[in-house]
């Protein structure tokens, strides 16, 4: 389902031509299942940079062919649990930080216990 902010793109003529020429240029098929050697129809068209608010009037990004992947439902559905994967693992990976700052401003590391940070040898 798209978002919000994109629904009048994917409304739009120029959007649907684009759409019909890049997968008439691809044959009709599945991009990624032919790469796995299998045949299948392509019904959708992905974006491989994800449209924003932001890019979405960059033509280059909302209707460049480079940034088009010709789709069947099945490899879109995996795609975007791989995406949401991924944005999950980076916010992840941001709450597990391995240094902190002490109240002297030394760097020391996450799980040192306070008592013993400022032991020097």
């Amino acid at each position: 389902m798209a978002q919000e902010f994109a629904r009048a793109f994917y409304d739009s003529p120029a959007w649907k031509a684009c759409r019909k020429a890049y997968i008439k240029s691809v044959g009709g098929l599945c991009e990624r299942c032919m790469s796995k050697g299998l045949l299948r129809a392509a019904d959708l068209v992905h974006h491989k940079t994800v449209l924003t608010p932001e890019n979405i009037v960059h033509p280059e990004i909302s209707l460049g062919f480079d940034n088009l992947e010709a789709v069947c439902t099945e490899c879109h559905r995996e795609l975007h649990e791989h995406e949401h994967h991924q944005a999950h693992e980076k916010l992840r990976m941001r709450s597990k930080k391995r240094w902190r700052v002490d109240e002297f401003g030394h760097i020391v590391a996450k799980d040192t216990p306070p008592e013993t940070e400022n032991c020097r040898i």
